[in-house]
């Protein structure tokens, strides 16, 4: 289980956002695409934060009060952001996500992002080794 790597299972099309656009856009992107968060990418794709549908929620919620939407992604966006390189275990993320960590992780190489990687991701490629180990005889 060890040798089954993070580009295997990882989402190879995020959404990717920019800190200065407004959240409203985010949030329909986010909502079009049903994703629970999104990496925030600088003008060279590198990962300068991470959006999560529950930060938006806190700002939205704030802003229903006066109907003034106008905070952008850099007001909202978290900047000290836990990521993962393709080549990581699988176990090893399974592990970390165990605590209280992020639900989605943005996946990158050499500074830039080229996909993220979430609990389902995860679970599903656990499940699919596990159904290997009983179809296997041992």
């Amino acid at each position: 289980m060890d040798s089954i790597k993070i580009s295997e299972h990882m989402d190879r099309q995020p959404v990717l956002l920019k800190s200065d656009m407004s959240l409203a856009i985010a949030v329909e992107l986010l909502l079009d695409s049903k994703k629970g968060g999104a990496p925030v990418v600088g003008d060279n794709g590198e990962l300068v934060g991470f959006l999560s549908q529950q930060d938006c929620l806190a700002v939205m919620l704030k802003s229903s009060y006066h109907c003034d939407l106008t905070s952008t992604v850099s007001d909202c966006m978290k900047t000290d952001v836990l990521s993962v390189k393709p080549d990581e275990s699988i176990l090893q993320l399974a592990e970390q996500m165990l605590g209280a960590k992020p639900k989605i992780y943005p996946v990158i190489n050499n500074g830039k992002v080229l996909g993220t990687i979430n609990r389902t991701n995860v679970l599903n490629a656990m499940n699919t080794y596990m159904q290997q180990c009983y179809l296997s005889p041992a």
